[in-house]
Formats: C-alpha cells, structure tokens, sequence
C-alpha cells in the first residue's frame, strides 16, 4: 500500500548505473511513481555489474526497487515522440549523460518544457553542465579524487586511498533526491512556481561536505595531507585494537565525551593535566594521548570495551563484517534489513526504507523489474497505443 509523501508525483528515469539511479530510488521509495527507461536489448549498465550469483546481478534488487522498467531508445524518431508524450504526463525527469547529449539528439529541457512547462530536470554529470571540464567523462571514483576526498584519504607513508565503494554516487543520489524534492515544492507552493532544471556534478556533492578544508587553506594556508580517521580533528580518535584480537572505533570530538572517557579509564587525573584537559591540546600531545587509550583498550576484550564505554556514554562501535551486521538485533529491529520476492532467486534481502515517517512511511511496494516487463502497462494503459503500435515499435527495435 503506497501512503508515501510523495505518492502523487510520477518521474522519468532516463539515468544508469548508481548515482542519479539512487536519487530515483529513494524517491520511490517515498511513494514517487518512477519509470525507469533503459535501452531494448540491453537495459541499465547496472545490470552487468557485480556482485553475482550465477548470472544474477545482486545491486539490481537494491537499487532498482519501486520502479518500472520500460524500454525505449529515446534516439530514435519514435523512441523521442514516446517519450515526449511521457513527459507530458510527468513531474520529473531525472538524466545523467555527458552534457549536450540529450540536447544533440533534439529532446534538452528547452524541447522538453514545450511538452510540459512544469517539468522539473534533474540533471548529473561528473563535472556539471558548464565549465571548462564539463565535456569529461565522469565516474565516482575519479570524481572523488576531484573532490578533494581521496588526497586526504590513507596514511602519510603510503598512497592515497580510494573508498572501497561507489561513496560519491551515493552521495550525490541523496542530494539529487533533496533537490528534486526542493525544487517540487516551490513548482507546487508557489502562486507563480514553475518547473526549472537542476545541475549537480559528481564531485559537487563530497566537495559540499569538505568545508573544513576550505576554510583551513583560506585562513592558514594548510595543505592538508592524508591520514586516518579524524587526525587533526579530535584527540583522541581511531581504530584500536582489543585483546581478543578484534577492533573497535572511538571518538572524542567533544571535551566531555573525554571526560568521560577519562573517567572510565580511571584516568580523571587526565582532567586536571595541562596537557590533556581539552581538544586543543590533546591535539598538541596526541601521540601521548593515543599511547595512553590504546594501551588502556589493548588490555580489554572488545566485548568488556563495548560494555565499559557504553556505561560511560563514550561513543564507541565494534568495526562491523556484513556477517555481524546481519545477526544484530538493532539492525533487526529497526527492520534495516528487508526480504523481498525474486523472480529466479526465490528472495533476496535489500536495505530497509530510511528515514522512518510517522505518518506517510516510504515502502518497499514492489521488486526490481525485469528490462521491459511493463512496456505494455506504460504503453498501452498510460499512453493508449494500441497492441498493434506497441507490437509494431518492438518490431522496430523502439522498444
């Protein structure tokens, strides 16, 4: 039953792979209808990205959910008059290729607002649609080292590290999904609100959250290096290893989490030490400081840690396998992981619907479509082409 905020509102998804794809899908999961548009014969490069099993790809179920898979190549001279007339019946249209490209092939936001003057583009390219570098290719990996992200990512005496997954696209899903969100309410609360067509690169959305780095060059003209975790930002903080071998995270981005931390460290002498009593200088020693909790955790199982600095309120977490993920009774009981029908693999598990709403809750209302399966109801319940035009666009390689 789909009682999402944002059941009314029907959007295009001409996108592929992950970034804009994952925009799309959080808003069907608040209810949006959303039409996924993938090319006859081929679909969504996604689909031919690992993991698998068999010849399964496992990030479909995902990623995919709450949408509908109709084909169409909205190159051709039919494929766009099929399209024109989807988005005459449509709130949004969410697209990521290398700019110009929807232009050259004669369906831009200009062609588009001829068809519907409200529609709403939601547009993702790896470096936007203007500047000196907007014709590049674009992907998330080396997006993120555009960023800014990775060239402060690793260890000081080794390479910089890329993220060990698609972070930047996933990112940049939820500031698509916000913005298109942004961008509905001012078309609908408006007296004088109107569609308008929205820009976001790649790099764009880790950039927007590297704020102390630009702040940090502007003012003190640092170039700041790689490192681990929070180095430079609280001390202490990082990864620790437990006596039994397995590790945990802890933080103290505030001084009163460390006083807590002292405390249960039987450290409260720490307090009191011109060294140690805040933020500021503890960053100073912090050598001193790491030696001090890490010699502290080693002598404690990771289980005596959680227990310990849980009764304390230190902010602390065991480093999480997929494995102990799924057996945790909090992720269970906020139903984080959900199990859905597969056509082929019985059921797949898939994350849950997040944010959780008290009134209007997102839903997972229906699979990851198989390419093509509602080629009929889009075409012949939405638009009323007849069998014989949906069989003649097929035979024609439209559709």
């Amino acid at each position: 039953m789909n009682i999402g905020p944002l059941k009314e509102i029907k959007i295009l998804d001409l996108s592929t792979m992950i970034a804009a794809p994952f925009g799309a899908t959080l808003l069907a999961d608040f209810g949006a209808e959303v039409t996924k548009v993938e090319i006859p014969g081929k679909g969504d490069t996604l689909r031919t990205v690992g993991p698998w099993k068999d010849e399964e790809p496992l990030r479909w179920p995902g990623l995919a959910r709450n949408k509908k898979s109709l084909t169409l190549d909205i190159r051709t001279e039919k494929g766009k008059e099929v399209l024109k007339k989807l988005i005459a019946k449509s709130d949004v249209v969410i697209e990521n290729f290398r700019p110009g490209t929807l232009e050259k092939w004669g369906i831009g936001y200009e062609e588009m607002k001829k068809h519907n003057p409200d529609i709403i583009l939601s547009r993702v390219s790896g470096y936007g649609q203007t500047g000196p570098y907007s014709s590049k290719a674009g992907f998330g990996t080396p997006g993120t080292a555009f960023s800014g992200h990775t060239g402060i990512s690793g260890f000081p005496d080794r390479p910089p590290v890329s993220p060990a997954y698609s972070l930047l696209d996933y990112i940049t899903g939820i500031y698509i999904a916000l913005a298109t969100v942004s961008a509905l309410y001012h078309r609908d609360v408006n007296e004088d609100g109107e569609g308008q067509s929205i820009d976001m690169g790649l790099y764009e959305s880790m950039f927007r959250m590297l704020e102390f780095l630009v702040a940090e060059y502007d003012q003190n003209n640092k170039v700041r290096e790689r490192s681990p975790g929070l180095s430079g930002h609280s001390s202490p903080a990082g990864t620790y290893g437990t006596k039994d071998d397995k590790f945990i995270v802890l933080v103290c981005s505030t001084d009163s989490t460390f006083d807590r931390l002292a405390e249960a460290m039987g450290r409260k002498d720490m307090l009191e030490d011109d060294r140690y009593y805040t933020n500021a200088v503890r960053l100073e020693h912090d050598d001193e400081v790491q030696k001090i909790v890490s010699g502290w955790i080693k002598i404690h199982t990771q289980k005596e840690l959680m227990d310990k600095l849980d009764e304390y309120g230190v902010p602390v977490s065991p480093i999480y396998t997929i494995e102990d993920i799924f057996n945790d009774p909090h992720y269970q009981a906020r139903e984080n992981i959900v199990e859905i029908e597969h056509p082929r693999l019985g059921s797949v598990k898939i994350p849950g619907v997040v944010p959780k709403f008290s009134k209007t809750p997102g839903s997972i209302r229906h699979r990851a479509p198989d390419l093509g399966e509602h080629n009929d109801e889009i075409l012949g319940e939405s638009l009323g082409l007849s069998k014989e035009d949906i069989q003649s666009l097929k035979e024609e390689g439209v559709i």
